[in-house]
């Protein structure tokens, strides 16, 4: 069975900036739904509470750094950029200042519907100049973001995962670096954030029908590695498959068109996602079937690459991990 780490953002960033005063914790009025309220009770001197006012927040960010100061910006990721953009670009990214944003509730990971939704949040950050854009995809990569994000000379944004979350890898999050997960040479399937667990599901079916497909798993948006990426889609056998929690268009599944279309390659290419719509609201395994990017979407996906049907149906996927929509761990249910 899966580990499952509560709250794995708040406790690593707690150590991280604990051991670092020139770090300042900044919140934008949603401290314990970013699950800093453990920091701020017992580090008060470095936490500075912005109120619900992203622009701002963006703006004095970029001062502390210049001041020398490393401030981390927390609030939800349809906040960090929708808001501020303005800001963004001319206080942090236009002068490489190294801050650190942290978004949470990344795609339909919220019940909230389009107003607390990023969907587009990776389509808008890696076309920034300066800008790192990172997307978290279990505790593992949550717990290394804090050390990994700071290593990088300018502005980074980074998904961040929240509440519960699962244990998938056994190694920290390397920025550049790409996971590969499963070998094989028929199809290429690449998967983010949430979508790699639930592209894990459907894994043993796929295997038991002699699928061969290699799966790779992507947080690194931007620096991409275009090089590594360019070799594995052009030994590919049958073409690619893209799965995000995001709008097909301008994320990874748009990543991944340029570098085919860049070079020239003859390789189809199915995108998973959002497909030019805002979600409402609902559960995330409501939503990711719904919009279809689940486990069973992938199987369905993969059908129409080998061009006939495979016998799995939805009972013999992996068990569906229920998260609870209101719980401790998820502050105002957001």
């Amino acid at each position: 069975m899966t580990e499952i780490v509560n709250k794995p953002y708040g406790t690593s960033f707690k150590k991280y900036a604990s051991q670092n005063k020139n770090i300042l914790c900044l919140s934008g009025d949603l401290t314990s739904s970013c699950e800093v309220d453990i920091f701020r009770d017992e580090y008060p001197n470095q936490f500075v509470s912005m109120g619900m006012a992203e622009q701002n927040m963006m703006s004095f960010a970029g001062g502390l750094a210049m001041s020398g100061f490393t401030p981390f910006i927390h609030t939800f990721g349809v906040f960090a950029y929708r808001r501020p953009y303005d800001q963004l670009l001319a206080s942090i990214a236009y002068p490489r200042r190294r801050v650190r944003i942290m978004g949470f509730l990344p795609g339909i990971t919220t019940p909230a519907g389009m107003t607390h939704q990023a969907i587009e949040d990776i389509a808008v950050m890696r076309t920034i100049p300066n800008m790192t854009v990172i997307e978290t995809g279990d505790a593992a990569e949550v717990e290394s973001i804090c050390e990994q994000a700071d290593n990088v000379d300018g502005p980074v944004y980074c998904r961040i995962l929240r509440g519960a979350v699962p244990r998938l890898f056994d190694s920290p999050l390397k920025i550049g670096d790409i996971r590969i997960l499963n070998s094989g040479s028929d199809i290429l399937l690449m998967t983010s954030g949430i979508c790699t667990e639930e592209a894990l599901r459907a894994r043993a079916a796929l295997i038991s029908q002699g699928i061969s497909i290699l799966h790779l798993h992507i947080h690194t948006f931007k620096p991409f590695n275009e090089d590594k990426i360019l070799d594995l889609i052009s030994n590919i056998k049958l073409g690619v498959i893209t799965m995000e929690n995001h709008l097909v268009n301008g994320g990874l599944g748009t990543t991944i068109s340029e570098i085919i279309s860049k070079h020239g390659l003859s390789k189809k290419l199915i995108k998973l996602g959002l497909k030019d719509t805002f979600a409402h609201g609902g559960s995330k395994q409501y939503l990711t079937k719904y919009y279809g990017f689940d486990a069973y979407a992938l199987i369905n996906a993969i059908e129409k690459f080998i061009g006939q049907k495979l016998n799995i149906e939805e009972q013999d996927l992996g068990k569906v991990r229920i998260e609870d929509v209101h719980s401790l761990s998820k502050a105002e249910a957001l």
